[in-house]
């Protein structure tokens, strides 16, 4: 089952004391992974979502004019922004801080109400050796993108505070989901085709979440009065090492992961594992003690929904 098919069963589970029962919404980046999912279950919960993906907003930078999408909407959604895989620190900055910056001041000067920003659990930093990032952790981010998501953070921050804006900001781990890309989608394609992996001997703790689960935490912050000025981390559960992550994909995929011992180290000295090796864990009990959020999916119904594109295709 593919996450469009899943949206009735999202919007089914939804029980919710709404800042409006209909709302009229622009999502920004909705020609993205996320987008593909929230704009239906948008609809689905009796919104109105206007769709902006890049043919409309074109590269997004402080100069972008947003105010013709803006224009009789009550909330927006900021999902677009430059992936942490570009390497130009300058076009990260442009679009993932000025631009953010600059849609925050023209929604306030629209009269919206909500702000609802994707950020990044790389505001936070990198890894967790020691405990799971929560509520009160400080940010020492380890990357430009990372810093870049904390910067953007604080210039919404302080639109908030001049304005009558409501911002709520939502800082997710790895998104996973039947269109992932970057690492979930490598990952997913090593298992599938049975590449043997050198990670048996890793022993680490990471936090995912699902782009259903995602979706669905998106609209209660969207929705939730009380989360006006909140920012929370969001996972389906509880975090899972490399090795788990990978037999938990054999298992959806219907092909065993085939793992190898291999001294973590060594593999934390080559770029393209040290993700695989490190811990990146997230406490986010703040989003459901505050909201009452609970994960409509599971962490197995997600990898069955995300692994269902890939049968085949080793």
């Amino acid at each position: 089952m593919t996450e469009r098919r899943l949206v009735p069963q999202l919007a089914a589970a939804a029980s919710r004391c709404v800042l409006s029962p209909t709302m009229r919404i622009l999502v920004t980046g909705a020609d993205g992974f996320v987008a593909a999912t929230l704009v239906p279950l948008l609809a689905a919960s009796g919104h109105q979502a206007r769709a902006a993906g890049r043919a409309l907003t074109g590269e997004i930078d402080g100069a972008t004019d947003w105010r013709a999408l803006l224009a009789g909407c009550e909330a927006v959604v900021h999902l677009a922004n430059l992936a942490h895989r570009a390497r130009d620190a300058r076009a990260i900055e442009r679009a993932n801080v000025a631009g953010t910056r600059r849609l925050a001041e023209q929604a306030a000067a629209c009269g919206l109400r909500r702000l609802v920003y994707l950020s990044s659990v790389k505001a936070l930093g990198e890894e967790t050796p020691d405990r799971p990032f929560d509520a009160a952790s400080v940010p020492a981010p380890g990357s430009v993108y990372g810093r870049a998501k904390l910067a953007a953070e604080r210039a919404l921050a302080r639109v908030a505070a001049d304005t009558a804006l409501e911002v709520v900001t939502l800082r997710p781990p790895l998104v996973y989901g039947a269109n992932a890309k970057a690492n979930f989608r490598a990952l997913a394609r090593a298992v599938a085709r049975g590449w043997p992996l050198p990670l048996a001997s890793v022993r680490n703790r990471r936090s995912l979440v699902y782009v259903g689960n995602l979706a669905d935490a998106i609209v209660r912050v969207l929705e939730a009065p009380r989360a006006a000025g909140r920012t929370y981390l969001v996972a389906d559960g509880a975090a899972v090492s490399t090795p788990e992550l990978c037999r938990a994909l054999g298992a959806a995929l219907g092909r065993p992961a085939r793992l190898l011992a291999f001294p973590p180290r060594l593999l934390d000295a080559l770029p393209p594992l040290r993700a695989l090796t490190r811990s990146l864990e997230v406490d986010d009990r703040a989003l459901r003690d505050e909201l009452g959020w609970r994960p409509p999916f599971s962490f197995e119904e997600g990898l069955r929904a995300s692994a269902q594109r890939r049968r085949g295709a080793a």
